[in-house]
């Protein structure tokens, strides 16, 4: 099931828009920023109907 989420990049602070697989659970993986293309790494948390996105910058 495709979600999509808002967040804002750990660089350069624009809120960009993402979409996330709920159905595939809790996940953790590296997209680039749609806006200044740095590495961003995504943890996706999933329990049941609910989801939680948050995001970092490579070295945190």
């Amino acid at each position: 099931m495709l979600e999509t989420a808002l967040y804002g990049c750990p660089y350069c602070g624009e809120e960009v828009e993402t979409t996330v697989d709920i159905s595939a659970g809790d996940q953790t993986y590296i997209e680039d920023c749609q806006v200044c293309c740095r590495p961003i790494t995504f943890v996706l948390q999933v329990h049941g109907d609910e989801w939680h996105l948050e995001v970092y910058a490579e070295n945190d």
